[in-house]
């Protein structure tokens, strides 16, 4: 989802057959108290929650979504192991990582009803995945799996398509349907099976599943708020024209 809406958070955990909704927050305008709203919601609605991160500044966004209560992160733009390092260590707590104590919503600002060994172990138990989404980081894809605390991997394959200096020019392609991106894809996806990660695939279409199962891939992301309205309202729009049009 990019709307920060909690309602929208809501909706999807009393839906039902989702395990978490994730927060895109590289693509939307958003603010920190989005973040602990989030986070109240997914309780709410007894769903978790995942926060999609820039490149920059990660460990700030990290440290304040898991601060408001957010679960789990996935890092956008790994390009190398000191990269992958970064963000494990923007996750984990001290000596692990870089997380601090603090009065923090998830300690209830004043650990009303946790220890500090509660807070660590929400540091510990979050869940860290990574975009696969360039070039070198497919280059380099063992050395940054091997990296302690990756538990997951999704293959971004608009980013990997400009990675390589393709940009949709018309008559060419780009995205999967280019065969060197879909060769890429397949590489992440295995590489991590075998590196034991959890590889997640974001689908348009779920027509496309059985295909991704087939080879071992059980996590999957299937839409985000705003293509899902963008797809309804043009199918609705076009068929209420053809249904005026008959009149003219």
């Amino acid at each position: 989802m990019m709307s920060t809406w909690p309602g929208i958070v809501e909706l999807i955990g009393h839906a039902g057959g989702y395990d978490y909704v994730e927060f895109v927050s590289t693509y939307a305008p958003w603010d920190l108290y989005d973040l602990d709203n989030i986070a109240r919601a997914t309780q709410l609605a007894d769903i978790s929650s995942m926060i999609k991160i820039d490149q920059e500044p990660r460990t700030f966004i990290a440290e304040r979504a898991l601060a408001a209560g957010i679960q789990n992160v996935l890092f956008a733009d790994i390009r190398t192991v000191d990269d992958a390092e970064q963000a494990v260590k923007a996750v984990r707590a001290e000596p692990k990582g870089v997380m601090g104590m603090g009065m923090f919503r998830t300690a209830e600002y004043v650990f009303a009803k946790s220890s500090p060994s509660d807070y660590r172990k929400a540091c510990e138990d979050a869940v860290i995945a990574f975009m696969i989404e360039k070039k070198s980081a497919v280059d380099h894809l063992e050395e940054i799996l091997s990296v302690e605390g990756v538990d997951m991997v999704q293959f971004g394959p608009w980013d990997y398509s400009l990675s390589l200096g393709l940009s949709g020019e018309p008559g060419t392609t780009w995205g999967l349907s280019d065969p060197k991106v879909k060769e890429a894809e397949l590489k992440t996806i295995k590489t991590a099976l075998k590196m034991d990660k959890r590889p997640r695939v974001e689908l348009d279409s779920l027509e496309k599943a059985q295909d991704y199962i087939d080879i071992g891939v059980r996590d999957f992301c299937i839409g985000t708020d705003v293509s899902i309205l963008y797809e309804w309202w043009k199918c609705k729009g076009e068929n209420i024209r053809k249904l005026l049009s008959r009149l003219e």
